[in-house]
């Protein structure tokens, strides 16, 4: 794929000297040789540091042949839109901070530094080679892309909405205008241009966020990029399953939204992604919009299971991890969300149904036939949806909601689960386990929180 990328960036030089040049291209290039083989080196020497870098610091992106191809799509498009706009407008309106803004939101602040600083080199080179100009333009322009770039590359993980996004426009506009202001001052003497120069610097600031915004919903859907925009949308009140499970199965959704709760503040707790958890949290009992009224909390007084053996029971309860994951598929939904539907129980018994067999039978029972299949959680997000998941509902039953009581319920909850080896197969430590327990005691002590009993007084209108 990195050789591949070499090739299309030098498909990519040849189209900008074929717009730059138009038919004359070919006579461009053999009186310009030294300049395209020292265009061409760098780019092969960049792309060979490139690999190395995510060799030695970022191996997961090489992990994912569809990483590296959002990488390298995501540094070609900037690159065209830069030269073109710099070709048709002006140098300074380019959209330095796009790739920077995008690099950012979905691959992460580190991986976004390192290609926007490939990105400002190989422009740079390509400007000193190709672009008919002063050689402190080429420079201006250098400055400009690093510092843009840097300057997004710190905020952009603190933008939770698509209207904050747009503000920052007028963030980019401090470091570009001052750094065209200051080139002015030296270079440039003609008040008049020094206007325009400064309006096509607040230009670019214009086209990084609008190409940004244009963008991103297209990387999100072609590489299923689960970016805060994208998370927030699929947890409204309007997302299609949310809608359909708050209609069919109300107590489910409930019960959804208060684990959602936990999730998120267990996760941002333990330096996790607290969007991605409360998404998947809203996500992981959708299987049972299959057969709603057979869990407890969408029944009424009546319960179904009565009429049930305890062995068919126990498999329409455990099939809901499954169901849940084919429907997340089905609606092609992330794939991290169906991990998580098939994993939240593990290969935990179902209790309640297996010492109702025990009761009805007088040998041994095997006690897989009452245990969910598995696997066990393979993420933190996912073992910390097993704790919340199993916290919200035995709270619901406990008498005395104290925060001791409850927490005492919490402690031993995770310690039958790890008693049961439930957390083997993820990397979550003690220290995350204890943080996750106290965490979670705390926010159901709030949700379930003590109430004053209200006087039984009439107050009628004539005594008011």
């Amino acid at each position: 794929m990195f050789v591949l990328n070499v090739v299309l960036l030098f498909a990519l030089i040849f189209l900008m000297l074929e717009i730059k040049e138009g038919l004359n291209v070919i006579h461009y290039i053999q009186g310009n040789a030294k300049s395209i083989l020292f265009v061409a080196a760098t780019v092969i020497i960049l792309t060979m540091l490139t690999y190395a870098y995510f060799y030695f610091e970022c191996t997961e992106i090489l992990n994912e042949l569809s990483r590296i191809i959002e990488c390298f799509i995501l540094l070609d498009i900037a690159l065209l839109v830069s030269y073109v706009l710099g070709q048709v407008l002006d140098v300074n309106s380019r959209p330095f901070a796009f790739l920077a803004l995008m690099a950012a939101t979905l691959l992460g602040r580190r991986e976004a530094v390192f290609l926007n600083i490939i990105y400002a080199l190989i422009l740079f080179v390509i400007d000193i080679n190709f672009t008919a100009g002063e050689m402190w333009q080429s420079c201006a322009c250098l400055l400009i892309s690093f510092c843009a770039g840097m300057t997004v590359v710190f905020v952009t993980p603190a933008i939770k909405s698509r209207i904050q996004a747009v503000l920052i426009v007028f963030l980019l506009l401090v470091p570009v205008e001052l750094i065209i202001g200051v080139m002015e001052v030296w270079f440039v003497s003609d008040p008049g241009s020094n206007v325009i120069l400064l309006a096509y610097g607040a230009l670019g600031c214009f086209f990084s966020v609008l190409l940004y915004l244009v963008m991103l919903p297209v990387f999100e859907v072609l590489f299923s990029e689960l970016t805060v925009f994208r998370l927030r949308e699929l947890t409204s009140d309007d997302a299609k399953l949310i809608k359909k499970l708050k209609t069919e199965a109300p107590g489910t959704y409930n019960h959804s939204v208060v684990v959602a709760q936990l999730a998120e503040v267990c996760a941002t707790a333990i330096g996790e992604n607290g969007e991605l958890a409360r998404a998947a949290a809203f996500y992981h009992d959708m299987g049972k919009l299959k057969n709603p009224e057979m869990f407890t909390e969408n029944q009424s007084d009546y319960n179904m299971h009565n009429e049930l053996s305890p062995e068919l029971s126990a498999d329409i309860i455990r099939s809901h991890a499954r169901d849940g994951a084919t429907l997340i598929r089905k609606n092609r939904l992330p794939e991290f969300f169906a991990d998580c539907a098939v994993q939240h129980h593990g290969t935990m018994p179902i209790k309640y149904f297996y010492a109702k067999a025990l009761k009805m039978s007088d040998g041994e029972i095997n006690i897989a036939n009452y245990s969910y299949p598995g696997p066990t959680p393979r993420s933190k997000i996912a073992a910390i949806l097993m704790i919340a998941d199993a916290s919200e509902a035995a709270s619901r039953s406990l008498k005395d909601r104290s925060p001791q009581a409850v927490e005492e319920l919490v402690t031993a909850l995770v310690e039958e689960r790890l008693d049961m080896d439930q957390f083997d197969d993820c990397d979550i430590t003690m220290r995350e386990l204890t943080i996750i327990t106290h965490t979670i005691a705390a926010s159901l002590s709030g949700v379930y929180h003590k109430r004053i009993s209200y006087p039984k007084l009439k107050i009628s209108q004539k005594r008011v």
